[in-house]
């Protein structure tokens, strides 16, 4: 597999705070990267500048060997890095519709037909709820539709910023489900979590963050019997 994204020496700070310390990222083509790690480590941080939404205060980021370091958000989104955000971020007074339409917006309704169809076939009960106000969907109706709406903006990168956070375990387990499906389709995917069982279950790669710092990387299943991991995460 090549390296899709390669991320070098990334700094972000807020103020005079050092939230993100010169971590080194590569995510694979068609494949899922996860980053864990525990809250306030800086996962979200790096993400947000990933797009574009956070400056970077060193380092670089090339997407398919284009250096995107200094590009705008909507920059970003034209070469096909889309993100889902925390908290899922729908429009709650605008219909289930309009939602998934303004995934589409940068290419146009006209050219959005079989990937609404691809979002049903992934989240049958956003076409259940279509016309219904995306504020009275249960939680993990509400993640389905942030991830559907940022797959009508057809993705090459997807990035994700804790989908599974609020949700029950059971939405948990069809979030992961829908996003190994997604992955299985060709879709690149990056994982931000502190959900790390769940995480690196399903992701080919895995990195571990640790104060801004990164503090392991590894194969996602491997790392989950790493004893620094079993003693921080997961209880053992």
């Amino acid at each position: 597999m090549s390296a899709m994204l390669e991320v070098r020496g990334l700094e972000v700070n807020y103020g005079h705070i050092e939230a993100v310390r010169g971590i080194d990222l590569d995510l694979n083509a068609n494949a899922i990267t996860a980053l864990v790690g525990a809250n306030g480590a800086g996962k979200s941080t790096t993400l947000l500048a990933l797009s574009g939404l956070l400056p970077k205060a060193r380092g670089k980021v090339l997407f398919e060997g284009e250096d995107i370091t200094k590009l705008a958000p909507h920059q970003i989104v034209a070469r096909g890095i889309v993100q889902v955000a925390e908290g899922r971020a729908i429009l709650t007074t605008m219909t289930v519709r309009e939602n998934l339409e303004l995934g589409a917006y940068r290419r146009g309704l006209k050219n959005a037909g079989t990937d609404l169809e691809y979002v049903f076939h992934l989240f049958p009960r956003l076409k259940e709820r279509l016309d219904g106000i995306a504020g009275n969907l249960s939680g993990g109706e509400q993640q389905m539709l942030a991830i559907g709406r940022a797959l009508m903006a057809k993705p090459r990168l997807l990035l994700l910023d804790e989908p599974s956070m609020g949700l029950a375990p059971i939405v948990v387990q069809d979030i992961f489900r829908s996003l190994r499906a997604i992955n299985g389709d060709g879709l690149t995917l990056f994982l931000v979590e502190q959900n790390v069982r769940q995480a690196l279950k399903i992701a080919q790669q895995g990195y571990v963050l640790e104060n801004g710092e990164m503090a392991l990387s590894g194969e996602g299943r491997s790392l989950l019997g790493h004893p620094r991991v079993l003693e921080a995460y997961l209880g053992g």
